[in-house]
């Protein structure tokens, strides 16, 4: 697919996903499902980087391998070929337990799911990935947290007892507590009305802004995607196109583009 042009303000000479400061990056990344006639290439030799301290989206049309290439970066996926970087750490080679050790320490998740354990608090929830991985809380970070979700009258509550964008939020403090070098985020707006889509997204922009937090979302809403900084575009398991300083607009424009073209 010929690439779709990008925002003016992309850097010059820089090819679409790429960056100069990346706090995750992947080279070559293959991933195909299946072998022989049945076999389906997710990922066709991406090249792309995460900036530092920045909030990135990546939307594309179903079967564009963009839920495919998180999956990949977090670890949850493995790649057929190609390397996956994490702030220094070659993920991609990584053995099982290896990588059971960097999501709980190093990477976070929100999920449309909220995955939030029933039985404990909003608190408990909060903190559970530092319990379980024996780490001590930062009680000043934590309370950073908190009031940045704005959840610090609901910490005794229980899931049951929060609506549902409270609880994303929730979600949403589990993966930032122990400061990850990333958060990924797979569609967390996807089950949510539109008054809490919109606090659960300026919540991650405010992790970004304040806190210092790296997101990478993937989605399909343009407005949802307006929320970060950078919108990477795939299309058959490639990106084909890069908007910086998003808007619903932009974001609209190009994929009604990589739609005339896919016909």
């Amino acid at each position: 697919m010929t690439p779709v042009s990008t925002a003016p303000s992309e850097q010059a000479g820089t090819a679409p996903g790429t960056t100069t400061s990346a706090i995750a990056s992947a080279r070559g990344l293959e991933k195909t499902y299946g072998k022989g006639g049945t076999a389906v290439r997710a990922l066709a030799g991406v090249d792309v980087d995460f900036a530092r301290g920045e909030f990135t989206a990546i939307m594309g049309p179903s079967g564009s391998g963009k839920s495919t290439l998180m999956h990949c970066m977090a670890g949850l996926d493995t790649p057929t070929a190609g390397t996956v970087v994490v702030d220094g750490l070659t993920v991609s080679s990584m053995s099982q337990r290896q990588l059971t050790k960097l999501r709980r320490t190093q990477l976070g998740f929100i999920f449309q799911a909220f995955n939030l354990v029933p039985t404990l608090t909003a608190a408990e929830n909060i903190t559970l990935p530092l319990d379980i991985a024996r780490k001590p809380v930062d009680q000043a970070h934590l309370a950073a947290v908190v009031k940045a979700v704005g959840l610090a009258d609901r910490l005794g509550h229980r899931p049951s007892e929060l609506s549902g964008g409270q609880q994303q939020r929730v979600a949403c403090a589990r993966a930032l507590v122990s400061r990850p070098s990333v958060v990924f985020a797979d569609e967390p707006t996807g089950n949510l009305d539109s008054t809490s889509s919109r606090e659960v997204l300026s919540f991650l922009r405010t992790s970004v802004d304040e806190l210092g937090q790296s997101v990478v979302m993937v989605t399909h809403d343009p407005v949802a995607a307006s929320h970060a900084h950078r919108v990477l575009f795939l299309a058959d398991g490639e990106i084909v196109a890069e908007v910086t300083q998003p808007t619903p607009d932009s974001v609209l424009e190009v994929l009604s583009s990589l739609s005339r073209q896919a016909l």
